[in-house]
């Protein structure tokens, strides 16, 4: 059974008593994990991961049921956080950049010998792997912008030879191309002049381009997943008809669409990539799709994974869990488990007699201390819309005005969801009560309230964070006068507007990678979004005819409301906030005098993805919330 706020609050006073458990150290917290990112070899008798090498975040490969594990790579820079197998079993291949830029390189490193080879040495471009399928095993999808860097051109790479043949080059207007299961391109997405998308198909491999329909401006959260077995449809994420997104299949020869699977209230989940979808690894039927509502639900399309889905559901009870890998012959599947209270664990799946062997924990030493349940909550906001969130406390101490941090999530067009979360943790067990908001332009949630975000930012999603904080305040679970606002990229920006919009509500804040000049901010994105910019311009504002709406949605241009102490982060190599948002707010703060403290990693993008960055900004930040908000500190 599902745990309850009335449950949870229950346990927390009978515990009240007992007072804040023992202090978790923050390398445990945020250190690299010890195992993470299980992978299968095609053959199912291997399995790769990633954990640290030396220190640094490396691929190693092991034998399914031994104990044999292996550097398969040496990196001893900014490390490795993701990779897939070639589907002809001799390589792995996995994804780099230069200290964050997000010009991604794709590298092969051979099983047998630990070869490494940079498959796409281009200079300042940006490689991705696009499709990767047993149908072609030497080969796989690559998507780069090395020819222009607005757009990214489709080729096959040989993972054998190194050898890249193009595929299809884009005219400058296509936002992403669709290739079948034969590798070649069939459909296409290019934005309309007024930020929807028109949707091109080839009805069979050798017609010629058709628009097919429009996503309209408000549906263009839609988005096409992958051609169906015969290559005569594709299934498609579609919310046309429809206030959510419905998995949809379309029938190329005659444009019939046929809804597979819905819920009125909550989009089909597409939050980690393929693995919201069950693909069968070989003859790719869709068997399963997941929505995301409190928690991850799994729907069975089909019924030769209905049974296993039954098992996995019971299996592991109130947890999400995820498909990593599935082997060749589909008797062996790789599923990651997320729990809110204890570490993430990585198991592999016999179908054959249906039982479960557990392979490693992602942290395996938090599971010795206490941690603290994620409570999803419902406020509505002041206008009557109804917000959705989530709300971790500090365990062994009275859930009554407790200093609160508001933990704002990026995006914005993402979502907070349930699980262990690092930072959640960290601050619930230095004695915070933990709040996230997915606020009115979060996804999930259908395109309604995805659009109420249009042009709010600083505005009406500013005001349901604002909302949410006086429901905790009203609550009495939080004291007014100890509330941090806390957030990265877009929820580094809501940092910045909390200070400055509601100067009277926060105690202090912490802005990471947050942009700070709206304007500015727009103007120097990566060229790569060029392409559906208009989309961009719609939720956000046009700097070249709203620069005065824009302006007047800046913190920067109203430092001198700041009332409280202020913390800044960001990377000097990070392409999407770049380092002069930082530097423009932290001269204004100088000049205005107000409290404020400055950090720039030199070797860091968008985000922090070096454990020794991680630990000494999480160290900075937790003093900082300590002598503000008077929660732990570990020395």
């Amino acid at each position: 059974m599902r745990r309850n706020l009335v449950l949870i609050l229950i346990l927390t006073l009978v515990l009240a008593a007992v007072g804040l458990p023992r202090l978790i150290p923050r390398d445990v917290l945020f250190g690299n994990p010890e195992k993470f990112s299980p992978r299968l070899s095609p053959d199912g008798t291997q399995m790769t991961y990633i954990a640290p090498y030396e220190g640094v975040l490396n691929v190693w490969l092991k034998t399914v049921g031994a104990e044999d594990d292996r550097p398969l790579t040496r990196d001893a820079g900014r490390g490795i956080s993701s990779h897939y197998w070639a589907k002809n079993g001799e390589y792995v291949l996995y994804l780099q950049d230069d200290d964050g830029d997000e010009n991604y390189h794709v590298y092969r490193v051979s099983v047998a010998t630990g070869e490494v080879t940079d498959l796409t040495p281009f200079e300042g471009a940006r490689c991705q792997i696009s499709q990767i399928t047993y149908d072609r095993p030497d080969e796989v999808v690559l998507s780069t912008n090395r020819r222009n860097p607005e757009v990214f051109d489709y080729y096959t790479l040989n993972v054998v030879t190194g050898e890249i043949t193009l595929l299809q080059e884009n005219p400058g207007d296509v936002l992403y191309y669709d290739l079948d299961w034969n590798l070649r391109p069939r459909a296409y997405s290019q934005p309309t002049p007024e930020g929807g998308e028109d949707f091109y198909v080839r009805r069979t491999a050798d017609s010629d381009w058709e628009r097919i329909f429009t996503w309209e401006y408000g549906d263009t959260d839609s988005f096409s997943i992958y051609f169906t077995p015969d290559n005569r449809g594709l299934y498609l994420a579609d919310s046309r008809d429809s206030n959510t997104l419905r998995l949809v299949e379309l029938d190329l020869a005659t444009g019939a669409t046929k809804v597979l699977a819905e819920d009125p209230d909550y989009d089909i989940h597409h939050g980690h990539g393929d693995s919201s979808f069950l693909f069968d690894p070989v003859t790719h039927e869709l068997q399963a799709v997941a929505f995301y509502r409190d928690k991850l639900e799994w729907e069975p399309l089909t019924e030769d994974v209905r049974g296993d889905i039954e098992f996995l559901n019971g299996a592991f009870d109130d947890a999400d869990y995820y498909f990593s890998d599935r082997s060749r012959d589909d008797r062996t599947w790789l599923v990651t488990v997320y729990d809110d209270d204890r570490s993430s664990a990585a198991y592999v799946y016999h179908r054959d007699g249906r039982s479960l062997e557990k392979m490693f924990d992602i942290r395996p030493e938090i599971n010795d201390y206490t941690l603290a349940p994620m409570i999803p909550i419902a406020y509505t906001a002041r206008d009557g819309q109804v917000i959705h969130g989530y709300l971790t406390l500090p365990p062994g101490v009275l859930p009554r005005d407790l200093p609160l941090v508001l933990d704002v999530h990026g995006g914005p067009w993402a979502r907070d969801m349930w699980g262990y979360q690092g930072e959640v943790q960290w601050l619930a067990n230095r004695g915070y009560a933990v709040l996230q908001v997915n606020y009115r332009g979060s996804s999930g949630f259908g395109k309604a309230f995805l659009h109420l975000g249009d042009k709010e930012w600083g505005g009406k999603m500013q005001d349901d964070l604002t909302d949410a904080v006086e429901w905790a305040v009203g609550s009495r679970l939080a004291d007014p006068e100890r509330v941090a606002v806390y957030g990265w990229s877009y929820g580094g920006y809501a940092a910045l507007a909390g200070a400055t919009f509601t100067p009277d509500l926060y105690a202090c804040a912490v802005s990471g990678i947050g942009p700070a000049n709206l304007v500015t901010f727009i103007e120097t994105v990566p060229p790569y979004w060029r392409v559906g910019q208009e989309n961009f311009f719609r939720r956000v504002g046009n700097p070249e005819t709203e620069r005065g709406f824009l302006e007047s949605r800046s913190p920067i241009n109203f430092v001198d409301r700041i009332k409280i102490p202020m913390f800044l982060i960001y990377g000097a190599h990070d392409p999407r906030v770049k380092l002069s948002e930082g530097e423009q707010i932290s001269a204004a703060l100088e000049a205005a005098g107000i409290s404020f403290e400055y950090v720039v990693y030199p070797d860091e993008g968008h985000g922090l993805a070096r454990p020794e960055n991680r630990l000494d900004a999480y160290r900075r930040v937790e003093r900082f919330l300590a002598d503000n908000l008077g929660g732990r500190f570990e020395e």
